[in-house]
């Protein structure tokens, strides 16, 4: 009797030192994986939210960028980390693409990771090069009917959203061009604003860049126009009837991850996203937000509607 008393309090004691843990996490740094360049969409809407994670919770969440193929590396790094709340990651539409992308992929896009939470969402824009002679998107179409060379246009590497947002406009609209990926939005960018490359499927980063006479945005991918340039119009009222094509960003954390420091820093991030939403729509970006089951299933939905969109374009990676 006396042992079963005692064990039953080193249980309990576990369980409250357990507990205890939980209710003080963090204590020390956080570090968020970004798959992708310093300067693109991706890592600055990590750097707005951990920023404001670390004025909350007074630790330093450090953002690690790991920019590869498709953001793999960083999406194993994660999935292989310790479920400890101590290594996160900032995910994006590209996440759920790569296991119908790559065949030699080392994880498993929603069985190794626990969702937290869905930051933003965001509309790509179809800009182009001031190189281009065009200021529509029928225009953009005519020109890529008639010209020789073939146009060219720049994305965030492949298998990313707006890699498959060009396959998709290439395919409704009737129309080739010559993607060329790069390891990362900022040099994507930095490659159409140079003349590089003609056209991209641009993160709101490109708004600032337009206003400067540095590109020219033509189109916005969404079912409708954005509040944060309503004068651009979408692309399927710009002759491509039907096209919609919007972005995500979110946060997940290592399968296993326990429950108390998910819900923690789900409803923190509840709770900041309308402080952060003029810093995000400055980028071009709507709030999201929501629960962590809730943001589970929009992966598993946004996985089999970009099967379907990898498996249209012939898209594949050895």
């Amino acid at each position: 009797m006396k042992m079963r008393t005692v064990a039953s309090c080193v249980v309990a004691l576990s369980t409250l030192g357990w507990s205890a843990a939980h209710a003080a996490y963090p204590d020390r740094p956080v570090r968020v994986l970004v798959g992708l360049a310093p300067g693109g969409g991706t890592d600055s809407v990590a750097r707005v939210m951990t920023q404001k994670l670390a004025d909350v919770f007074g630790q330093s969440f450090v953002v690690d960028n790991r920019p590869s193929a498709g953001g793999n590396v960083a999406g194993e790094l994660a999935a292989r980390a310790t479920p400890d709340g101590y290594t996160l990651i900032v995910v994006t539409p590209t996440h759920v693409v790569n296991p119908s992308l790559y065949r030699d992929i080392r994880y498993d896009a929603i069985r190794d990771f626990a969702p937290v939470g869905l930051i933003v969402y965001a509309q790509y824009y179809l800009s182009v090069s001031n190189s281009v002679p065009v200021k529509t998107v029928k225009e953009l179409i005519e020109l890529a009917r008639t010209r020789n060379p073939r146009l060219s246009y720049a994305s965030s590497g492949i298998g990313s959203a707006n890699h498959l947002s060009g396959e998709l406009f290439k395919s409704m609209a009737g129309i080739e061009m010559v993607h060329v990926p790069y390891k990362g939005g900022a040099p994507a960018l930095a490659a159409l604003i140079s003349g590089e490359v003609q056209v991209s499927f641009t993160s709101g980063v490109a708004i600032g860049h337009a206003k400067a006479g540095r590109l020219r945005t033509i189109a916005v991918t969404g079912g409708k126009r954005t509040p944060i340039a309503p004068d651009i119009p979408t692309i399927a009222e710009s002759g491509v009837p039907g096209y919609e094509v919007t972005g995500w960003y979110g946060m997940a954390a290592p399968a296993k991850t326990p429950k108390a420091v998910i819900e923690r820093l789900n409803s923190t991030i509840n709770r900041v996203l309308p402080e952060l939403r003029e810093r995000y729509a400055n980028l071009g970006m709507d709030l999201g937000g929501g629960s962590a089951e809730a943001f589970g299933e929009h992966l598993r939905k946004e996985r089999d509607k970009w099967a379907h969109v990898v498996k249209l374009s012939g898209a594949k990676v050895e």
